[in-house]
């Protein structure tokens, strides 16, 4: 049984962490299903690639390196005896990739071309580490690397790429706003990059998500080129987009109350948990009729426990069953079996229900009134969060007191962006990507016609 917690969501930091020892379930299977059916589903290929890197070939990329320089982790010895080349742990892997690539690609024939990996990559993190959100070991890391034979090509697929990850965390039910990053924050080497942040409890935004328009940087770094059907050769175009644990973060932090975890039914290891109501002298009629319902759900294709450990007083198992997030509890006790029915109480609502028996069949339409029902309260407390301002610090005091997202208007310029980022004491997540945003009124920095909408947070 789980021990009684004494932090509620309010202390947000603290019950993250109490959360992840306490609810002991495992929500890393569940949600790679759903990101590689997506991909699979939009013609991906999955492969691995190697986790060490020559130092020969990260550096060849010169931007790329420089930016990862003071986060990669290098292998010096084998053994006791110094190599002669380095070795990093991958950060990324378009230096690992890339050359792969040149072998497989001769023609505009060959291309294009959609890959992606799951696997770890590593990033020596300076800054305080924390569980699913900032870790030096991402060991759920989603990458896709595309392959294009023009530019317009690999645009569209970024584009697709976004659509993709809208779908994902649809199916997650986590909320986002998707940014271009400013040119002072783009992924190294990229010539765009896109990123989807979500808010948490506590106010701060976590990124959940990025794609990247790489351009021919990374394909004139490793001369990598085809034949177009001009006869004549080109470098190829590249993009490549990622998610990682933090997509578990954020279903956790999103979801989850003061009672425990509150998982979407798609990605929910259990969805129903029946629970035995025992009475001396009933105990076999009871289990039998939990193991019955169970197992027609079982045969509909719903994932399903039956509770029936013995000595645990069914409030304990309640208290166990609500920390893991299972979407529904089904009880069945002795006036449930006299009246054929049973008691049906929703995770995300704690509304209780009585049905029929015969009424299982129903299982399926009420676990979809949970998902569109958390989806619906998670984007509303997003879009409760996004603030409009036009001055600087009528900005810093909505991030002070209750947090979120900022937009402000602002001429473009890299100098003003940094000074918002300065005066707010925030990070500038970009412009917005959907391009709905009106533009109106002047830069609070230099007083110029505001060309953009900035968006600024507080951020993990």
């Amino acid at each position: 049984m789980a021990s009684k917690r004494s932090m509620g969501k309010d202390n947000f930091g603290d019950w993250f962490r109490e959360i992840l020892d306490a609810a002991k379930i495992i929500l890393r299977t569940n949600v790679l299903t759903v990101i590689r059916r997506n991909l699979d589903e939009t013609g991906h290929e999955e492969m691995l690639f190697p986790t060490l890197i020559p130092e020969d070939l990260i550096v060849k990329e010169s931007t790329h390196i420089q930016s990862f320089e003071d986060e990669a982790y290098w292998i010096t010895h084998g053994g006791k005896n110094a190599l002669s080349v380095k070795l990093a742990l991958r950060p990324t892997s378009e230096t690992a990739i890339t050359p792969m690539v040149k072998l497989w690609v001769r023609s505009h024939a060959d291309l294009p071309l959609l890959l992606y990996q799951i696997g770890s990559i590593f990033r020596y993190e300076t800054k305080a580490t924390k569980p699913l959100i900032r870790i030096r070991e991402v060991t759920t890391f989603k990458e896709a690397h595309t392959f294009h034979a023009s530019h317009e090509a690999a645009q569209a697929q970024v584009r697709r790429a976004n659509e993709i990850y809208m779908k994902i965390f649809s199916e997650l039910c986590i909320p986002y706003v998707v940014s271009e990053r400013p040119d002072w924050d783009r992924f190294a080497g990229a010539l765009t990059t896109y990123a989807f942040d979500t808010i948490f409890p506590d106010g701060r935004c976590l990124q959940i998500g990025t794609s990247h328009d790489l351009g021919q940087n990374f394909a004139k770094a490793f001369d990598l080129t085809f034949e177009k059907k001009d006869g004549t050769r080109g470098l190829v175009w590249q993009t490549s987009y990622g998610i990682s644990e933090r997509a578990i973060a954020a279903v956790i932090a999103v979801h989850g109350d003061d009672r425990g975890l509150v998982l979407p039914p798609t990605i929910a290891p259990i969805q129903v948990v029946i629970i035995p109501i025992l009475y001396r002298g009933f105990e076999d009629q009871i289990l039998g009729a939990c193991q019955k319902v169970s197992s027609e759900l079982i045969s509909a294709g719903f994932r399903v426990v039956v509770d029936n450990r013995p000595k645990i007083t069914p409030g304990s198992k309640f208290y166990d069953w609500e920390i893991k997030g299972v979407p529904l509890r089904l009880e069945i006790g002795p006036r449930d079996l006299e009246a054929a029915s049973f008691t049906l109480v929703r995770r995300d609502t704690a509304e209780k229900t009585t049905y029929k028996l015969d009424s299982v069949t129903r299982i399926g339409s009420i676990l979809s009134a949970i998902e569109d029902n958390l989806r619906t309260k998670a984007w509303k407390y997003m879009d409760d969060h996004i603030h409009t301002s036009n001055a600087l610090e009528d900005a810093k005091q909505f991030l002070d007191t209750i947090g979120g997202i900022v937009e402000l208007p602002w001429c473009g310029t890299d100098a003003c962006g940094r000074r918002i980022e300065a005066e707010v004491e925030t990070r500038v997540l970009g412009t917005p990507l959907d391009g709905g945003h009106e533009v109106d009124g002047v830069c609070p920095c230099c007083g110029q016609k505001a060309t953009h909408v900035i968006r600024v947070a507080r951020t993990y």
